[in-house]
């Protein structure tokens, strides 16, 4: 081969492995930024931003756990639809935060009815209210304020409260043939929680919600955590639960032991690892330090 042929040879092989790769790259970009993984055969969780979805294809109807922002439902509903021909059934939200039911109003007329904690809906009200965007919602027609239980199909369905935590109206919401239990934001997996004093959170009493929690629900529970850090998974088992009960004690210990030394506030939140809870790493640490200061000083 002469030299002309060979350069010409050589530029075509160029171009066709930059077309391959920017073929690879556009194929990359074109991948969903959600994720769909099947807890059993009929339950899985969804998530891409926001608090995690738990859906299950039941008989009845297909049931949803939170609804993460409405472009996020919408692709939960567009994914759902392709594998089964069942109506929505139920919405359950687990608490009131937008990431967990902005997306309520992607299921407006498609959903037969939405369920919530009663100081849930309340809160979902009053920062509508507050943000000017009630037309943006989609309100429980349900609410419940200690326990609310049906049978669905083959799966029987418990909301229990157990008192305020991350907020006033955190459901735990438990599948009780599949045994799992959605927690909503009552379990960060080693990462620094939002604790929401604006909506009546408790982190002394939150504590003793994940204490009810592991002695309510048997121990093959698997767990449903509204967020984790990176590295770490939404799913998990009761040493996860106990693990974050640890971090909470631990940070409530610690605050009002530099309270009782004389520290300040500011001095407090120059902390970077709550002693004796130190898997709980990277930003945010400031939110659960502000909200234990605020509780012990009350």
């Amino acid at each position: 081969m002469n030299r002309k042929s060979f350069l010409r040879s050589s530029a075509l092989a160029t171009g066709a492995l930059l077309l391959s790769k920017q073929q690879l790259m556009a194929a990359f970009f074109q991948q969903p930024a959600w994720k769909i993984k099947m807890l059993t055969k009929e339950t899985g969780i969804f998530t891409e931003k926001g608090g995690t979805i738990l859906f299950q294809f039941n008989k009845e109807g297909i049931i949803v756990v939170d609804s993460q922002f409405p472009e996020q439902s919408q692709h939960l509903i567009d994914e759902l639809k392709k594998q089964s021909a069942l109506s929505f059934k139920l919405l359950m939200n687990t608490h009131h935060h937008g990431d967990h039911t902005s997306g309520n109003i992607a299921f407006k007329g498609l959903v037969q009815n939405v369920l919530a904690h009663e100081n849930s809906k309340a809160n979902q009200q009053r920062v509508a209210k507050e943000k000017n965007a009630e037309d943006k919602q989609l309100y429980p027609d349900q609410v419940f304020g200690t326990v609310w239980s049906q049978k669905t199909g083959a799966e029987k369905i418990s909301l229990h409260y157990f008192g305020a935590g991350h907020t006033n109206g955190d459901a735990l919401i438990h599948f009780e043939k599949e045994h799992i239990v959605h927690m909503g934001d009552l379990v960060f997996n080693r990462r620094h929680p939002f604790v929401d004093r604006s909506a009546g959170a408790n982190m002394k009493n939150w504590i003793t919600v994940l204490d009810k929690a592991v002695d309510k629900f048997p121990k093959k529970t698997t767990y449903v955590f509204g967020h984790a850090a990176d590295g770490y998974e939404v799913t998990g088992n009761a040493e996860d639960l106990k693990a974050f009960r640890n971090y909470l004690d631990k940070t409530l210990t610690y605050v009002e032991a530099a309270i009782r030394s004389g520290k300040s506030k500011d001095e407090i939140l120059k902390t970077t690892v709550i002693p004796g809870a130190e898997e709980w790493k990277g930003d945010g640490i400031d939110r659960p330090l502000t909200a234990a200061y605020e509780e012990l000083s009350a």
